[in-house]
């Protein structure tokens, strides 16, 4: 029987019904984001979370910080889901969920940080079903909505990070650019040594500052975890 829960040293996350599934680089994202609150490079009071799923990046910052965060999902039994992990984390008193379309939310609240982990695949084919289209593609919110968002939501001193597939990492950077935003770190993440990369972290801010490109690889040629990889998540696998 497949394994509808995904459990970490701190909570448990249920996915059965969700469209958008755990994966190992949302992990990984994750704790990147998560050390960066750590370590004090940044200190945010308010996190916005847009496109939580199941509530995985909104429960790993919780862990590393005392802020307080917003999550926002459009799918709803992703809703439902990310409500309930959120409900049964000791931290649910700093967490909050709506269940809303990000493009249309125009009150004046502002955060200190904003994360994402927004829909993949654009300009690649697309699955039959519409749920799994919302979560992995472009249908519901594309790069132009998400910077849209970002420069209403984002407090003046903020900042905001997001994972991206590795092929739209240089037009969102452009794209970020022409609207003002600087990138601050820039991690390449690939399988292995040998393979290409596939996916990119990315932080900006709102003031130009040095550019900082790290290379991150999952397994070594041996097939094994990295010590960077079990660097980042071993506050949070079991």
């Amino acid at each position: 029987m497949r394994n509808n829960y995904f459990q970490f040293k701190q909570f448990t996350i249920q996915q059965e019904k969700s469209s958008m599934k755990i994966c190992t680089d949302s992990c990984l994202f994750g704790a990147w984001v998560a050390e960066k609150m750590e370590r004090k490079f940044i200190e945010p009071q308010s996190i916005l979370d847009i496109g939580t799923g199941t509530g995985l990046l909104s429960l790993m910052a919780a862990q590393k910080c005392e802020a307080k965060i917003d999550a926002i999902e459009i799918d709803k039994d992703s809703y439902l889901q990310a409500k309930g992990n959120f409900s049964a984390s000791k931290w649910s008193p700093r967490l909050q969920i709506l269940h809303a379309d990000a493009t249309m939310q125009v009150d004046e609240k502002k955060y200190d940080l904003i994360i994402c982990n927004p829909p993949f695949y654009e300009n690649d084919l697309t699955s039959s079903d519409r749920r799994k289209n919302i979560a992995k593609h472009h249908e519901a919110l594309t790069l132009e909505d998400l910077i849209a968002i970002i420069q209403n939501k984002l407090s003046e001193n903020g900042g905001f990070a997001v994972l991206l597939p590795f092929h739209r990492v240089e037009y969102f950077k452009q794209l970020a650019t022409r609207n003002n935003f600087f990138v601050a770190d820039e991690v390449q993440v690939k399988q292995t040594p040998q393979h290409p990369c596939f996916r990119g972290f990315l932080s900006f801010t709102a003031k130009k500052v040095p550019h900082i490109i790290h290379e991150l690889i999952i397994k070594d040629k041996e097939g094994k975890y990295t010590a960077e990889f079990n660097y980042f998540l071993q506050d949070y696998y079991l």
